[in-house]
């Protein structure tokens, strides 16, 4: 089983031998509203963790969405730009933004698992 954990920003990665697929989470899109519009990085753009990676936009409003680790974009979703509204539908499947290489493995002890986020959007 393929290991996902999330960030205080409502990223999620899933880790599928040893490469990160990223998305936003149910909460998120939930949040959002109908997604409209998505931006998504350039295959080989570096990324830091906690830093822009892709741009998600709906009827309400716009948001960023922030790498969970450093590593480089491998592949993008190609399906999004023309069916962003799989990121409501799906957000945590189909809905996916990018793959990613992960630079700093280490880095996954940052970021929570499905109940330490589960119990971070209970209080929000």
């Amino acid at each position: 089983m393929a290991e996902i954990k999330y960030t205080r920003d409502h990223e999620w990665i899933r880790i599928e031998d040893g490469i990160g697929v990223v998305g936003i989470t149910d909460y998120a899109q939930e949040q959002l509203g109908d997604v409209v519009f998505v931006e998504l990085p350039d295959v080989g753009n570096a990324l830091s963790q906690g830093k822009d990676a892709a741009v998600v936009e709906s009827v309400k409003a716009a948001s960023e969405v922030y790498a969970p680790l450093n590593g480089a974009v491998l592949e993008i979703n190609t399906a999004l730009p023309d069916s962003p509204e799989m990121v409501n539908s799906d957000p945590s499947g189909a809905g996916w933004f990018y793959k990613m290489s992960i630079a700093e493995p280490a880095q996954l002890a940052d970021l929570m698992d499905a109940d330490a986020y589960a119990a971070y959007i209970a209080d929000l």
